[in-house]
C-alpha cells in the first residue's frame, strides 16, 4: 500500500517531532512510499550485514568522487537525489566530534541521520515532506551495539525556513543537500512548502530563508554544509549553485571550501542526454560549499574576500 501520509501542512509549517509509536502504526499500513515517481520500500526487519564502509579514507583534496555511492548499513539508493553517504560521513568526521549535535534541515530518506547513528552523534532531521520523514524513521530503525542511542537522534516533520524547536546557536553542524529549485519534484507540489515545486527565482528567494534559519541555530565557528547542483535550459548553463551561494553569504556565513563533487549514473542526465554528439558538455559535478559561521571576536575584514565582495 502506498500512501501520503497524514499530515496538513502550512507554509512555513511549524517543526513536529516524529514520534516511535507514529511511526509503528504506519509502518503496520503500508509496505512502501511514492515519491517523485519511485516506490520507496519500507523495511519491515532490516538484516544488516555490514555497518561500516570498507577501507574508509577521509578525503584531502577539493574534488571528490563516488563511483560506489556506499550500500552499507541501510543506506539504499532508491530515493531519488540522495546523496552518497560518503558525503556526510567525511563532513562529520572532520568538522564534529562523538557527542555533538548535527543537524539536517531537509533530510530526505535520512543519510546524514543514519551516519550520525554510526558515527556516535547526536542528529536533528528535519523534512517537509511527512512522507521523506517516515522513510527516514525507517532507514533508522536498526540496532547496532556500538551506535548511538536512538533517543539521540530526532526526526521533525516540519519546515526548513522555521527551525522552531531549534534554539539559537546550539548546533554543531549543519549538513545538507536540498533540492535544486524544480528538477527533482519530490511531492508534485502536493505538499505545501516544498522547495522543488517552486520556479527558480522563488525558490533563490526561500533559499535564503533557509540560509538565515540554518545561521541561527549554528554555534559561532562551526560549519555548515551544503550540495547543490546546476542545470540546462534551452541548451544553455542554470548556474543554480550561484545563487545559493550569495543567499548563504549573505546571511552572514564565510566561505571556507567550495568542494567539487563528480557525479556518476545520475537518473535524469541518462534518460535526458543518452546521446553522445550535442552542442553542449553534459554535467557531471555538484558544488560542496562549506560555509563557516564567524565568531563574535572575529575581525570579518580577515574573511572579506570569503563573503559576498563581487
Amino acid at each position: 500500500m502506498t500512501s501520503q501520509a497524514e499530515e496538513s501542512s502550512t507554509s512555513p509549517q511549524r517543526m513536529r517531532l516524529v514520534e516511535p509509536e507514529e511511526y509503528k502504526r504506519f509502518l503496520r499500513t503500508h509496505d512502501a512510499i511514492h515519491i517523485e515517481n519511485v516506490d520507496v520500500k519500507l523495511v519491515k526487519g532490516w538484516k544488516i550485514e555490514q555497518f561500516q564502509p570498507d577501507n574508509f579514507s577521509p578525503e584531502e583534496w577539493t574534488v571528490w568522487s563516488f563511483p560506489d555511492r556506499g550500500d552499507w548499513a541501510t543506506h539504499i539508493g532508491n530515493y531519488r537525489g540522495n546523496w552518497s553517504p560518503y558525503i556526510p560521513r567525511n563532513l562529520i568526521e572532520k568538522y564534529t566530534r562523538p557527542g555533538e549535535l548535527v543537524c539536517d534541515p531537509m533530510v530526505g530518506s535520512g543519510t546524514t541521520l543514519v551516519e550520525c547513528k554510526l558515527l556516535h552523534r547526536r542528529g536533528i532531521g528535519v523534512d517537509v515532506n511527512p512522507d521523506a520523514a517516515m522513510v527516514s524513521m525507517n532507514r533508522l530503525d536498526f540496532q547496532h551495539s556500538e551506535s548511538s542511542d536512538d533517543s539521540e537522534i530526532g526526526v521533525f516533520v516540519g519546515d526548513a525556513r522555521q527551525l522552531d524547536q531549534i534554539d539559537n546557536e546550539t548546533v554543531d553542524m549543519l549538513a545538507t543537500h536540498p533540492p535544486y529549485a524544480g528538477i527533482v519534484p519530490y511531492s508534485n507540489s502536493k505538499v505545501e512548502g516544498d522547495l522543488s515545486s517552486l520556479s527558480l527565482s522563488d525558490f533563490s528567494r526561500e533559499i535564503g530563508v533557509v540560509a538565515s534559519e540554518c545561521f541561527r541555530i549554528l554555534r559561532p565557528e562551526r560549519y555548515c554544509a551544503i550540495l547543490i547542483g546546476d542545470t540546462r535550459k534551452h541548451r544553455h548553463y542554470v548556474p543554480i549553485s550561484v545563487g545559493v551561494l550569495g543567499k548563504f553569504l549573505d546571511a552572514g556565513f564565510v566561505l571556507k571550501e567550495d568542494i567539487i563533487k563528480l557525479q556518476h549514473k545520475t537518473k535524469g542526465s541518462r534518460e535526458r542526454w543518452s546521446g553522445h554528439r550535442y552542442d553542449f558538455y553534459k554535467i557531471g559535478h555538484e558544488h560542496l560549499y562549506i560555509f563557516r559561521k564567524p565568531g563574535s571576536e572575529e575581525s570579518l575584514n580577515d574573511f572579506k574576500h570569503s563573503t559576498k565582495w563581487w
